[in-house]
């Protein structure tokens, strides 16, 4: 049953806000390097937190996505074409704000030959550069099933490749209907075998009317895609426009979920209902390189 659009969220729902000045911080600089955040364009329930903890996810590509999922704040727009300068000012801003562990990714762009592919590559090389010894995880979009694409990205060599399926593949054409359920897979199918070296990642978001053998299966298709990480949080549609929020799920059952995907196979697991993709990221990088080790 759909929650009615003004029903109250319950309280492990409600945050506290950490001081401002972190926050504040981080963004001055994300805006004096002229550049985005996935913190700030998605409305992420963490990005005061994480601005807090001075650390932001880098948002490449420019603010406009070219697909129009239903639970997604970005806007669908026709974008700008590439800044050549964009990669030097991600790497020097994760400079300033003294990163070793820096989280990029991009809004979707079919309109580019390979989806964006090069500008994570030149990101990356760029990071590389300027922070000697950085990690860097990336959170790609599908490239519409390119294999050239994917073959770009995996040639940079970032620590961790992350791909979200983002629910079950029954509710894709409700949830992402430009997107398609197995080749969101794939793509982690088709990092894993190209680089075993490289770690690969995938989340989801529960409450969108998804049950339980379909979590279950989506765990179960990662785990044998060759999947190493993975995230679980609560879905929050960011207004009344966006997909209709099914359920809040309790912390209990998140718990539950993790340590299932933890029994199905995954390295290392987080669900909550404030876990996101790049969600303390480099944490559970280093938890998956010891149990990988």
């Amino acid at each position: 049953m759909t929650a009615p659009e003004k029903c109250e969220k319950p309280p492990w729902l409600k945050i506290t806000l950490p001081s401002p000045e972190g926050y504040a911080r981080v963004h001055a600089l994300v805006e004096k390097h002229r550049l985005h955040t996935v913190c700030r364009e998605a409305a992420c329930p963490n990005q005061w937190e994480c601005g807090a903890g001075n650390t932001a996810t880098f948002l490449i590509l420019g603010p406009h996505c070219t697909r129009g999922c239903r639970f997604c704040n970005i806007a669908r727009r026709p974008p700008a074409p590439p800044d050549p300068g964009e990669p030097e000012r991600v790497a020097q801003a994760a400079l300033d704000m003294g990163l070793r562990y820096v989280v990029v990714t991009s809004v979707t762009r079919d309109d580019l030959p390979d989806g964006g592919a090069a500008r994570f590559s030149e990101t990356i090389a760029a990071l590389r550069r300027k922070i000697p010894g950085v990690r860097v995880e990336v959170l790609i979009p599908d490239f519409g099933g390119q294999q050239e694409a994917l073959e770009t990205v995996v040639a940079a060599r970032p620590d961790v490749i992350n791909h979200n399926v983002e629910t079950v593949g029954r509710l894709y054409p409700s949830v992402r209907p430009e997107a398609d359920y197995h080749r969101s897979v794939d793509v982690i199918r088709r990092v894993a075998l190209m680089n075993p070296r490289i770690v690969t990642k995938s989340g989801m978001m529960l409450g969108m009317s998804e049950g339980k053998n379909e979590v279950e299966s989506v765990i179960f298709d990662l785990v044998d895609a060759g999947c190493r990480l993975f995230t679980a949080g609560q879905y929050l549609p960011p207004s009344k426009f966006h997909l209709p929020v099914s359920r809040y799920v309790h912390p209990d059952e998140f718990a539950s979920w993790q340590a299932f995907a933890i029994e199905a196979g995954f390295a290392a697991a987080a669900a909550g209902p404030f876990v996101r993709s790049s969600y303390q990221a480099e944490k559970m990088f280093l938890t998956a390189i010891c149990n990988l080790s």
